[in-house]
């Protein structure tokens, strides 16, 4: 069951067939322990939790001959199994692995899942950064024969030159980029005290994506930034959007102002939290066999909020009864996401986000990367084809168990040649993407990418809603064709009955909009194929006289609404939502035009095909009204009623 779990909603590294590839043939297989390491003081309550990990070490690499390392952990509901590929392939290149199950996952251990956040989850993180640099406080013990580790394998920064192997001392001043150079840690060299600074990355998706900012966070607020590069992979950048989102009240009115924590209220995404809160739970009761006392059991299911922190339980609760998330549950979430630390982000990160995920999707990796880039952290970013809705990636896309042989694998490799271990050119600061369409049958994946200096990028085209019916109506290109019209459409339920997915398990059911539930606006078939790349944005002005009534009493009061982009095919009836993205509104004044963004997609919409935009009341993902919500849109009126969508070539 949990192995099930897992692969629906852990990193797309660990669930998308990557780390279970065959690795490259080894001539021979690296070293491994099974370790438990004991970290201590997280968070305030002062917590001491006992960690599961595998250390790595490839063969040749010795204390005479120290690596570089790896700290990587699981995606949600994984262990550090889901690893094992990952360790051996970039064993190959010499680098150390510590693979640890985060806290809270099946590790015999009873601390809670504590979101990602950098009191704990960072703070382990950092711990564990220590223990690679050799740190003898840190305690770990071989579980095989119940020796003290301490690790002397990996080379440090702290450490005399003639004993850091292939370091910074040979490859010149690539220090820390920003927030530690060379001669900052000069340690036992001069006398001091050590400081146990390994040259390490950390990469990994999702939940392991996550916790490579707060452990940077973590060693920022500590002084010392032992954490050379990240390669965080289908993340978030706040999670209070990724699972209420509000799309018409981001910070500029889009993501690439650095932010999507909105002002409002969000939609509460209900399918994926519950998934997540099902499969946390699950890994819960297969740790209770570490309590032999049945009081004490008890004491962990109530205390922890069956294997949640306390926090998370009460924000389920609340989204239950209410139907959205209050102002404390929002700063909650927020503060469980690198959207709440930034500033602390100083460490190269070279970000990978999937096209196919409705659960963090690319305006969130678009959030992200500008803010690093505004603040001068060396960033690049990559739109890749698979995420948490579908995780198998594209052939030749990725395969960590053999990065030398795979397009991202290659780039993360670079990445981390770089600025962890000094070699290599420095890594060009670019935003690519793929495009299913320029996958050459036989070809290069490479060929299926298209690189440019960064995000966004090519033009707009804006299209004119113009209403011709009670279900909706025209995309036209200039106001002059714009006809007097009303569509109008209304809720019906809380949730649904429009569907577009079950979270990541189903992608493949057709979308639908009963009947009175949506209207749709479409241009005419096109004469030449439309390639979009980036968020489209609709700007309305919505009638809504019940909602008006109730919207100053609060988000309950206040119209929910969805937004998307359909793929019309020449027959008029094949309809495809590109990668099920749609766009959850909660509308703090439907008295005034809003501005809505879409999620950010690559998708050429083909010769003969008709571009739609769709506003309908309700979604079976999501928790929208509870009571009806009749609403209409008129065309013609002077109103701002547009359609606009990033274009290239």
């Amino acid at each position: 069951m949990r192995r099930v779990a897992t692969v629906l909603l852990s990193s797309a590294l660990a669930a998308g067939g990557l780390v279970t590839l065959a690795p490259a043939a080894a001539a021979t297989p690296a070293t491994v322990r099974d370790l438990t390491i004991t970290v201590t003081d997280l968070g305030p309550e002062k917590r001491t939790c006992k960690i599961d990990a595998d250390l790595h070490v490839p063969h040749g690499v010795t204390a005479e001959n120290p690596g570089p390392a790896l700290l990587v952990t699981n995606g949600f509901g994984g262990t550090k199994d889901d690893q094992d590929g990952l360790a051996q392939g970039f064993g190959e290149h010499g680098y150390v692995t510590l693979s640890y199950t985060g806290l809270g996952f099946v590790d015999g251990d009873l601390c809670p899942i504590t979101l990602d956040d950098v009191e704990h989850d960072g703070a382990a993180a950092s711990q564990l950064l220590r223990f690679l640099g050799g740190d003898p406080s840190i305690q770990a013990v071989d579980d095989a024969t119940g020796e003290r580790v301490v690790v002397t394998q990996v080379a440090r920064e702290d450490a005399p030159a003639a004993t850091s192997g292939k370091g910074r001392a040979e490859h010149g001043d690539k220090g820390k980029h920003g927030h530690k150079g060379k001669g900052d840690h000069k340690g036992e060299t001069e006398g001091k005290k050590p400081t146990y600074d390994p040259q390490v990355g950390m990469i990994g998706g999702s939940y392991g994506g996550q916790i490579q900012f707060a452990a940077a966070a973590a060693e920022r607020r500590a002084g010392t930034d032992r954490l050379d590069a990240i390669v965080p992979t289908i993340t978030w950048n706040d999670l209070s959007y990724s699972l209420a989102p509000e799309n018409s009240a981001l910070p500029g009115g889009s993501a690439t102002s650095g932010s999507v924590s909105s002002t409002g209220t969000g939609v509460f995404k209900y399918q994926w939290a519950a998934l997540f809160t099902a499969l946390g739970v699950a890994n819960g009761v297969q740790d209770l066999p570490a309590l032999t006392d049945p009081e004490k059991a008890q004491q962990f299911a109530q205390q922890n909020c069956a294997n949640f922190e306390p926090e998370v339980c009460r924000a389920l609760a609340e989204v239950a009864l209410l139907g959205y998330p209050s102002a404390d549950t929002i700063a909650f979430l927020r503060s469980n996401s690198v959207a709440s630390y930034m500033a602390e982000m100083q460490v190269p990160a070279l970000l990978m986000q999937g096209q196919a995920d409705t659960l963090f999707n690319l305006q969130e990796s678009v959030a992200t990367y500008t803010s690093l880039r505004a603040q001068g952290t060396p960033v690049s970013l990559v739109w890749q084809s698979f995420g948490h809705s579908n995780s198998t990636p594209a052939p030749g896309e990725m395969n960590l168990s053999d990065p030398e042989n795979s397009y991202l694998g290659r780039q993360a490799l670079a990445w981390l040649d770089h600025y962890v271990r000094g070699q290599g050119p420095a890594p060009g600061s670019t935003f690519s993407y793929f495009r299913d369409w320029a996958l050459p049958a036989g070809g290069s994946i490479a060929d299926a990418y298209a690189v440019t200096a960064s995000y966004p990028l090519g033009s707009e085209r804006t299209f004119h809603l113009s209403s011709t019916g009670p279900e909706g109506g025209a995309l036209v290109d200039s106001a002059e064709e714009v006809g007097t019209g009303t569509s109008s459409y209304s809720s019906v339920a809380p949730v649904g009955p429009n569907y577009t997915e079950t979270s990541a398990l189903d992608q493949q059911q057709p979308v639908t909009d009963p009947d009175g539930t949506a209207i749709r606006f479409s241009t005419g078939r096109l004469s030449a194929p439309l390639d979009v790349v980036g968020s489209p944005r609709l700007t309305v002005k919505l009638d809504a006289p019940s909602v008006e009534l109730t919207q100053r009493g609060g988000p309950a009061g206040q119209l929910v609404a969805y937004a998307k982009l359909y793929d019309i095919g020449p027959d008029g009836e094949t309809v495809e939502l590109p990668n099920r993205l749609i766009s959850p509104v909660r509308i703090t004044d439907a008295t005034k035009p809003v501005t809505i963004e879409l999620p950010g997609i690559v998708h050429r919409f083909e010769e003969g095909h008709q571009l739609a935009v769709v506003l309908a009341g309700g979604d079976l993902a999501y928790r929208g009204a509870t009571l009806p919500q009749p609403v209409s849109l008129t065309t013609g009126t002077g109103a701002p009623q547009t359609f606009t969508i990033p274009v290239v070539g």
